[in-house]
């Protein structure tokens, strides 16, 4: 099928855009973290009880008694008198506050570009649009950052410091964005026969949503490490909670674990129509192999006594690392039947 290169270079340009916008969101969210520290500094010198004024509780007898003369005189003479209306205030918004909400704007908006760049790719070539490692990467960053929004409206009153994580979690997606779109970058184009199956929509849009999930537990479970030390601790004094963040890497993976599961066995069923056999231990089914049981081991640490806190955070971070090292490593560097880059 042609390729429509004007569809194709707007799809570019959107990319682009969301990239720029991400960059801006990533700021504002930096701006919200440090700001909220100083604020927490100021409030708590402010809240220091200030000493009694001399003469506010007492007095002399002359000074006391003539204060209850007057007051009761001032009573007496506005007894009829209705007190002025009380005017509701406004709550006013911290700095802090105001920077974050400006930052969560400004991710809704660059998730909006970004999935426009995609839905254009997608019509450029006339394709499912995930057939080379810019594509792949671009929707990992995209499946990563719908779910941090998902995660943020779903947070509580208990959790509502998550969203000073906005600019952890930003941080390595944009950094993954940007080698997709420069060292991964493939201009628009038809797929290799063997991805020309309708179970590219299937497995690799599921391993895809996987993957771009757990970013979020594992940039969870980085700060809840952080958080147990203590160090440094002027960088960590403004993150949640421990027990939060340990619980937001748990809850995604919970999500993202069946999902990554589906992924591997449709895989294994797309093997066997492709090539004859479900199994065949090529790289990169040995090493998403690697990650599935580390994800498990993850999960079964948090039930376990003694493992459930930093030893599960360790494996979680172990895991986050055998993803991306399968999309980079085994796709740029180990030659295998997975073989589709993109990269010439």
């Amino acid at each position: 099928m042609p390729v429509d290169p004007m569809l194709s270079e707007y799809s570019d340009l959107l990319f682009k855009g969301a990239l720029t916008v991400y960059v801006l969101a990533m700021a504002f969210h930096a701006v919200e973290y440090v700001t909220s520290r100083a604020r927490v500094r100021a409030v708590a010198a402010e809240a220091a009880p200030e000493p009694a004024a001399v003469g506010a509780a007492g007095g002399t007898g002359s000074t006391a008694g003539s204060g209850t003369a007057d007051h009761g005189r001032v009573s007496e003479e506005n007894a009829d008198v209705p007190p002025p209306p009380v005017k509701a205030s406004r709550p006013t918004r911290s700095r802090a506050d105001r920077f974050g909400r400006m930052g969560v704007s400004l991710t809704i908006l660059a998730v909006l570009l970004h999935f426009g760049s995609i839905v254009l790719r997608g019509l450029a070539t006339v394709r499912w649009p995930l057939g080379n490692m810019y594509e792949f990467s671009s929707a990992v960053c995209l499946a990563a950052m719908v779910a941090w929004l998902v995660v943020l409206q779903r947070t509580s009153k208990r959790t509502r410091g998550l969203r000073k994580l906005g600019v952890f979690v930003l941080a390595p997606v944009l950094v993954l964005m940007f080698l997709a779109g420069t060292v991964l970058y493939a201009q628009a184009a038809p797929v290799v026969p063997a991805l020309r199956s309708y179970w590219l929509s299937v497995h690799v849009t599921t391993v895809t949503l996987a993957s771009g999930l757990f970013f979020v537990p594992g940039v969870a479970s980085i700060l809840y490490l952080m958080k147990r030390s203590g160090k440094p601790a002027g960088f960590v004094a403004k993150l949640p909670e421990a027990d939060v963040l340990d619980r937001l890497a748990y809850r995604v993976t919970v999500v993202a674990f069946p999902m990554y599961t589906f992924a591997v066995i449709a895989g294994a069923i797309w093997a066997e129509a492709a090539w004859g056999r479900f199994w065949g231990w090529d790289p990169k089914e040995t090493v998403a192999f690697v990650a599935w049981v580390i994800y498990a081991a993850y999960l079964h640490a948090r039930a376990t006594a003694g493992w459930r806190h930093v030893g599960a955070a360790w494996i979680n971070i172990l895991g986050l690392a055998a993803i991306i090292f399968n999309l980079f490593f085994i796709n740029m560097v180990v030659a295998g039947l997975h073989s589709y880059a993109g990269l010439g």
